[in-house]
């Protein structure tokens, strides 16, 4: 399928008055470091704390003929699609790994979704989302692959140009890809010289990987501060890899430690609770990694975090990630 900028208006029909709308406000203090008016797109305001919901509202929407639906997900997609199944009356099966935080699987399970763990992976979770959808008789809805839920994230693009269509630069932040596909075509339709930067941790980035390798790939799932980020892209994927390919204008990896100061960043300089998904591009330019020159925003994609760890990441207290030990520092811009 070949998707448009006119599919990305329609899904902005589709979700209006339930997650459009989100702020866009500027951070003093990023604007400051960086030496360019720098803005933060707060979809962490989302009902269900997270962009996913956009995507997630019009992929539903589309499900005409089905049992109910199912997915795999790291957290914020099956938030979207126990919340929009919610809202249809339709029953929704969520698949995770055993390594999404304990607060994303309970969040789901408020929300009136199942949830089904399998394996130690994203791609485990998948297998069993699509058994369930072949033996049950559900819906699969991808999280990134799909082009209902592609053009429902495009619509962040939509709303961030519209606001502010002197923007230079997108800092997206980069899994799976659905959030970074649909915004760069969103915005490269309206302005074809923006520059799209997308963002990861630099341990387990999956579209990273591929995008090198020239295909999908498989990569290792690793405990990540950005846990968001974590999981591969469908060695079958048809949309979100060949739109990031071309439409990413250069993607940037960051470290942990560098994530987990940019997580202090905007806690204490913009009083935001938040992923460390959220704070990839903020990472990137506060390494010296990225240099802007002109307007820029980011994404702040949920809040749906692990709260025992945010607290020691903001009081400066050491994170443990698998085999690694992410050593704590108090906050000092």
């Amino acid at each position: 399928m070949q998707l448009t900028l006119a599919d990305i208006y329609s899904a902005a029909k589709v979700i209006r008055g339930v997650a459009d709308g989100t702020p866009l406000v500027p951070s003093p203090f990023m604007s400051a470091r960086s030496g360019a008016d720098f803005l933060l797109k707060l979809e962490n305001m989302q009902p269900i704390g997270a962009f996913k919901l956009r995507g997630a509202l019009n992929a539903v929407a589309g499900v005409t003929e089905a049992r109910g639906v199912t997915c795999c997900s790291t957290g914020n997609h099956g938030r979207g699609v126990a919340y929009a199944a919610g809202q249809r009356g339709i029953r929704a099966v969520i698949c995770m790994s055993e390594l999404v935080p304990q607060a994303k699987v309970d969040g789901i399970r408020a929300l009136g979704g199942e949830v089904h763990i399998a394996g130690r992976s994203q791609d485990d979770a998948q297998a069993e989302s699509r058994r369930l959808a072949r033996e049950e008789g559900l819906f699969e809805i991808s999280p990134f692959d799909d082009p209902l839920v592609i053009a429902g994230q495009g619509t962040i693009g939509l709303e961030i140009l519209s606001a502010r269509p002197d923007i230079t630069t997108l800092l997206v932040p980069l899994s799976g890809g659905g959030l970074a596909a649909g915004v760069a075509l969103a915005a490269k339709a309206i302005n074809p010289q923006i520059r799209l930067i997308g963002i990861s941790m630099d341990r387990g980035a999956a579209m990273y990987e591929s995008i090198r390798a020239g295909k999908p790939v498989e990569v290792e799932e690793i405990p990540s501060l950005a846990d968001s980020l974590g999981g591969g892209i469908g060695m079958e994927n048809r949309l979100s890899f060949p739109l990031c390919r071309d439409l990413l204008d250069e993607i940037v990896l960051v470290s942990e430690d560098e994530i987990y100061h940019a997580m202090q960043v905007l806690y204490y300089e913009d009083r935001i609770v938040a992923e460390g998904a959220c704070v990839v591009g903020m990472a990137a330019v506060l390494s010296g990694r990225i240099k802007l020159d002109g307007p820029t925003a980011t994404i702040v994609t949920g809040r749906n975090l692990d709260m025992p760890t945010f607290t020691r990441v903001v009081t400066g207290q050491h994170v443990q990630l698998g085999d690694i030990t992410v050593k704590g520092k108090p906050y000092a811009a």
